[in-house]
């Protein structure tokens, strides 16, 4: 699947989702530049803002999204750090289509030669879900390229659930409505503020082809040699994650993370820029 054919049902698909992607990186609230990364993996797109001499900090987003996820948070991180956000290969950016296996090492290999692209040594990292997955395996196999390690949502720590998938199936014949409602539902997210996000991710899953590989899971060991400050931000009524299980691995693995387990919220962590803003800020090293 490595052509972006592969990963969208129609070129027409493609080309929709790539043009509502275009409308939104227009509007990014900060001044930015855009920055194509070759890779072994093929080209690799990420927005850069912030000042160009502050600390690095690379973003990465979740399955069926891409960079504009984080149009509202850089705003906030870019004032400090220089901040990349990169859209992950095989998701619904500007990326190469290329999906190697999740298990084995070529992830953490196109991520050096992404942050080399950037001429990055060592950033901090911040990922939500298969992007917190992603940024959990780079630090595992590059501890001494990451400084700092902020999760929201990630994957391969708690039991992955599949109980969401009935509902979906379940409201596929629906159309753009059944869409909307199963995003509802595995995100969590509803009202009238989350309209657009619901409405643009309806668009991408209408013509994208997701990942149906599942999420390698970190063993205890992987989690205990992390030596670099951890942030994990999980909700507790996560539809496609055990975030319970995620927050009690995390906190007897990692005894130096800080881990907040939020009530209210589901898979998708959204309000928590300054929480992640005072986590990169704060003193280096544990």
């Amino acid at each position: 699947m490595n052509t972006p054919q592969g990963i969208y049902r129609s070129e027409a698909g493609a080309r929709a989702v790539r043009d509502h992607y275009r409308g939104l990186l227009e509007r990014w609230s900060v001044p930015n530049t855009h920055v194509r990364v070759p890779t072994r993996e093929g080209e690799t797109f990420a927005v850069a803002c912030g000042p160009e001499t502050a600390p690095p900090v690379v973003l990465l987003h979740g399955s069926g999204t891409n960079t504009a996820m984080w149009m509202g948070d850089a705003a906030v991180w870019a004032e400090h750090f220089r901040v990349y956000a990169v859209d992950v290969i095989g998701e619904p950016g500007f990326s190469a289509p290329s999906r190697p296996p999740l298990g084995s090492a070529a992830y953490a290999g196109w991520l050096d030669e992404v942050l080399d692209g950037l001429g990055v040594a060592r950033a901090a990292v911040v990922g939500a879900s298969l992007g917190g997955w992603l940024a959990l395996d780079y630090a595992t196999r590059r501890p001494e390229r990451v400084t700092r390690l902020a999760l929201l949502c990630p994957g391969g720590i708690g039991r992955q659930k599949s109980g969401w998938m009935l509902k979906a199936l379940l409201l596929r014949p629906f159309g753009r409505w059944g869409q909307r409602r199963t995003l509802e539902a595995v995100a969590g997210l509803r009202g009238a503020g989350t309209r657009e996000f619901l409405d643009s991710m309806a668009l991408t899953f209408a013509h994208f082809r997701p990942r149906m590989e599942r999420l390698p899971a970190f063993s205890d060991d992987a989690l205990r040699g992390l030596p670099m400050p951890v942030l994990a931000v999980v909700g507790a009524h996560d539809a496609m994650l055990d975030s319970h299980e995620t927050a009690r691995r995390l906190r007897r693995c990692v005894p130096h993370a800080t881990v907040h387990v939020l009530r209210d919220a589901a898979h998708s962590i959204v309000g928590q820029a300054s929480t992640v803003h005072h986590f990169l800020r704060g003193p280096s090293g544990t």
